[in-house]
């Protein structure tokens, strides 16, 4: 019981200081009200800062593609990007990758069989096959380039992330457990079923060879992530203790991989259909499909898990989010000798950031009907119990009651008479 309580009463311990805070700001403020209001530059630059430590990651991405558009040639030859960017980076990427996935959480797998099966089908199936469609919708009326729809199914493909997913399911009051075991299994899973739905969906062009695709990635993928599972195994201490410096190493090897992308992307040159303004309408379709899809989910798991409002909280992201860290080196070893690659990873730099703003709108929303559900069945709960306490007396009782029945059912037959 106290393991289950752990994670509510961090939330909401979390959640008083943020109304504590809240709270000493507010009175602050009005303590200061007679003060001066600090300079409009301080004010800015406090504005920009909070900004930069929202979206220090897209922004960093950003400030690399535009380094990589003046000046393609660094990226693309002279850092030799087809071996520090697709070899030493990647594998450097999954074997924290493997350290990361907790393979312990694999024994609850059955535990709750029916959901964990709703969620990785519709994160690895439904969210494919409908973006999938829509995007080929959209090639054959002309409104999309055909590397910016695949860039599109890629990003579909990918599987569930581990931070993000687990943050807004504690966040809204949802079953953790289920979300660190879907994004670990997800994580697991999509090493092999990613390239599997990509190329099902793709096609295997003259640029992909399938076997030496299949090689690499079991050399910068399988094999890395299998000896961070045997780092975790075995030196769990050093793992944990030098995690926040591993999550800043992986970031940058992630924008070490973006910006060599985009580099050879500009190097050779785009499609010429690829404008400014399809770059855009992706954009706006990825938000569309972002919504659509979690609107879906949202329906799917009310129906099929009314009275589990937390599985639904979890559900919600972990049915339609999708991983940044596992997908760029992903695409990245499966497309490193086409020129588009880097159209084919824009979608997903445009996915993560979107599910961030998305998910942070509707977390709140989603933690007052986890809230509001709970009471609900606990309520029911306690009349059911009510219920059942007065039909299950002492036998004595139930003798009572029954003669009581049977008196007035004789009553009423002598009055019928």
């Amino acid at each position: 019981m106290t393991n289950e309580r752990t994670p509510i009463n961090a939330s909401a311990s979390v959640v008083s200081v943020h109304a504590l805070r809240s709270l000493e700001n507010a009175l602050n403020r009005e303590d200061s009200s007679d003060q001066p209001s600090p300079p409009l530059y301080n004010r800015i630059w406090k504005r920009c800062q909070d900004i930069y430590g929202t979206h220090s990651f897209l922004i960093k991405a950003l400030i690399l593609i535009l380094i990589a558009f003046a000046y393609p040639p660094l990226g693309a030859t002279y850092l030799a990007p087809q071996i520090t960017a697709t070899w030493i980076a990647v594998i450097f990427i999954f074997i924290l990758a493997g350290m990361g996935i907790k393979t312990e959480e694999f024994k609850k797998a059955f535990q709750r069989l029916r959901f964990n099966l709703f969620v990785q089908i519709f994160n690895f199936g439904v969210v494919s096959s409908i973006v999938f469609g829509f995007s080929k919708f959209m090639v054959s009326v002309n409104a999309l380039s055909q590397s910016l729809a695949d860039g599109m199914i890629i990003c579909a493909s990918l599987p569930i992330p581990i931070n993000v997913v687990l943050v807004f399911t504690k966040s809204a009051g949802g079953d953790e457990a289920a979300a660190i075991f879907n994004a670990a299994f997800g994580n697991l899973v999509g090493i092999f079923l990613s390239p599997a739905l990509i190329l099902g969906y793709l096609g295997v062009s003259g640029q992909v060879n399938l076997g030496d695709v299949f090689f690499k990635l079991a050399l910068r993928v399988v094999l890395p992530i299998f000896v961070g599972q045997v780092l975790q195994h075995f030196v769990p201490q050093f793992v944990k203790h030098y995690k926040q410096y591993f999550k800043a190493a992986q970031e940058w090897c992630l924008l070490f991989v973006i910006y060599t992308v985009f580099c050879k992307t500009f190097l050779e040159g785009m499609e010429a259909d690829v404008t400014v303004g399809q770059i855009f309408l992706m954009i706006a379709l990825q938000l569309l499909m972002l919504c659509v899809l979690m609107a879906l989910a949202w329906i799917c798991l009310g129906v099929l898990f009314r009275n589990e409002p937390k599985l639904q909280a979890m559900g919600l992201f972990g049915c339609t989010n999708k991983t940044l860290s596992v997908g760029v080196p992903l695409i990245n070893s499966m497309y490193e000798s086409n020129p588009m690659v880097g159209l084919y990873t824009l979608p997903l730099l445009i996915w993560h950031p979107m599910q961030l703003v998305v998910g942070s709108f509707v977390v709140p929303y989603v933690a007052a009907y986890v809230k509001r559900r709970e009471e609900e069945i606990s309520l029911l709960k306690e009349e059911e119990k009510s219920q059942d306490g007065t039909t299950s007396g002492s036998p004595d009782e139930n003798e009572t009651i029954q003669e009581e029945k049977l008196e007035q059912g004789v009553l009423e037959d002598k009055t019928d008479s």
